[in-house]
């Protein structure tokens, strides 16, 4: 069966039919999957009912696994999945929802904010593959906003302004932000800021887009304030309905989108009640600001 793709917004995301991702993909239909990824950004797979090693085989078609170190504030002892996939859960180890008060559940509520995985690392991420395994009964739908679009819309002023600007970026500036600041000194050079443009270039088709995140806590060149009103304002723009998606999730969706291309975050959800998503997530292969070339080696 033909691979077909079906437009789901005016500006981005192709819903995916006539694959299983289950199995061994061809060159094929590897180029035409990247292929796709250039054009709309985010491809939506239902009815995948996937493994983690298999979800794992299909990312690898485009690229190499991140390394996931430096993500979060799990301890290696209490991780949940023992498999090469991120855990973007609400589940303990216990397979349970995480108290309320627990420092993982706390930290990962940064997730309903929006941001582009990994722009963190000094080589931010390429793609992510998001897996619905127990689906939430109430919110939790994942929301993306196409950066592409949202720089085209700018007036020609603002493109000019922000050109050759670079942020600094960091874990610490996403979480702080919801009040998040108990960090241990081998956490805070963990998440130490690298810089990123703040406008960069498709590598593929060279259209440019908006490179925000709530990671961006400064503006190098700008007093800190000044920086955030601006990354404000940008955000405030890049997120208008006009430019974003709602993926609603049913059970076995993947999702995949390419993060040099997209923002996203999640929303509220009835956190009482298991949420079990996993993501693989495949690594960028270079950096947005030539100086954090030495940074990432």
């Amino acid at each position: 069966m033909a691979i077909s793709i079906r437009q789901l917004h005016k500006h981005f995301v192709g819903e995916v039919s006539g694959l299983d991702v289950r199995q061994p993909l061809t060159a094929e239909q590897a180029r035409e999957i990247e292929a796709a990824m250039d054009k709309y950004a985010v491809l939506v797979f239902h009815g995948q009912d996937i493994t983690d090693e298999q979800q794992m085989a299909f990312a690898l078609n485009f690229g190499e696994r991140e390394n996931p170190r430096g993500g979060n504030v799990t301890r290696k002892e209490d991780y949940r999945l023992d498999s090469p996939l991120n855990d973007v859960s609400n589940l303990g180890k216990d397979g349970k929802p995480l108290p309320r008060d627990h420092r993982a559940h706390l930290f990962n509520l940064g997730n309903c904010l929006w941001h582009s995985d990994s722009s963190f690392r000094a080589i931010p991420a390429k793609y992510s593959l998001l897996s619905a395994r127990v689906v939430n009964p109430k919110g939790g739908n994942t929301e993306f906003a196409d950066m592409r679009a949202a720089y085209d819309a700018l007036d020609d002023e603002t493109k000019a302004e922000i050109e050759d600007l670079i942020c600094e970026h960091s874990l610490m500036y996403s979480r702080g932000s919801l009040g998040f600041t108990d960090y241990s000194e081998e956490e805070k050079e963990m998440f130490k800021p690298v810089l990123q443009r703040l406008v960069r270039t498709h590598p593929a088709h060279r259209r440019k887009s908006l490179y925000l995140s709530s990671h961006a806590g400064k503006v190098v060149g700008m007093s800190v304030p000044e920086g955030r009103l601006l990354l404000r304002d940008l955000t405030e723009h890049a997120t208008q309905p006009e430019f974003v998606y709602v993926h609603k999730w049913t059970l076995h969706d993947l999702v995949m989108w390419d993060n040099r291309q997209t923002m996203h975050r999640v929303r509220r959800y009835d956190q009482s009640q298991p949420r079990d998503m996993r993501r693989a997530t495949i690594a960028g292969t270079e950096p947005t600001v030539k100086q954090q070339l030495q940074a990432a080696e």
